[in-house]
């Protein structure tokens, strides 16, 4: 194992000491500047990077189901999204390893753009609505940490008392999608949803597969 508490092991390489979370974070602030640049000067230049689930169903710019995950509404935006990724993104890749946490991250933001697209089929105003962020991958992120670390005491916003992992990760959810209704906020809610469903389902799959590493897992962090 790479760690004491790692699912996947693997042979080291002379990369072995760089963080996939890290990497992605920083692709997130570069991809952030040179997609407002870009949008600053041409304003159309958003159907190329922005996922919008109108042009999906038609068939096109279907590339935004992943350029989305790396495009920003704004500083406050990416700030947000880049400190959470930064605690919750390196934890999870202490438990799942560098090569499984890649995937896993891809995976989670590709299903929450692609639950977003979906579920605009039912709230039909949000079908020309743009949507952007990290945060459908982030919520996977959760929602993998809240079937593996289920007792794990985490602080959320203001809060200043722990809650655990398992009444933290829906109540952010749920406290997010009740803000986007009192203060009518274009947040991507459907596509948070999305994504922490995506993490809920491979977390069972780790416990199934993996049982006595990640009843390890729970008890470590508990």
């Amino acid at each position: 194992m790479a760690s004491v508490y790692q699912i996947n092991s693997g042979k080291k390489s002379i990369f072995s000491s760089l963080s996939v979370n890290l990497i992605f974070v920083l692709i997130n602030v570069v991809c952030f500047i040179v997609f407002a640049i870009l949008i600053w000067q041409i304003p159309k230049f958003i159907d190329y990077i922005a996922i919008k689930p109108a042009n999906i169903l038609a068939g096109n710019y279907l590339w935004t189901i992943i350029t989305s995950m790396f495009m920003h509404g704004g500083f406050f935006h990416i700030f947000a999204n880049m400190l959470s990724l930064l605690f919750v993104g390196s934890f999870v890749e202490r438990i799942l390893g560098r090569k499984r946490y890649f995937f896993f991250y891809i995976f989670a933001g590709i299903f929450a753009s692609l639950f977003f697209v979906l579920m605009s089929l039912i709230f039909v105003n949000e079908l020309n609505t743009y949507a952007v962020g990290a945060s459908g991958a982030i919520f996977g992120l959760i929602g993998l940490l809240m079937v593996l670390t289920p007792d794990q005491p985490v602080f959320i916003m203001f809060i200043p008392i722990p809650i655990k992992m398992k009444y933290a990760a829906p109540g952010m959810l749920l406290v997010l999608w009740l803000i986007s209704i009192a203060g009518d906020l274009p947040i991507g809610n459907t596509a948070h949803l999305g994504g922490f469903l995506a993490g809920i389902v491979y977390g069972i799959y780790l416990r199934i597969k993996y049982k006595k590493k990640t009843s390890y897992i729970r008890k470590l962090f508990s």
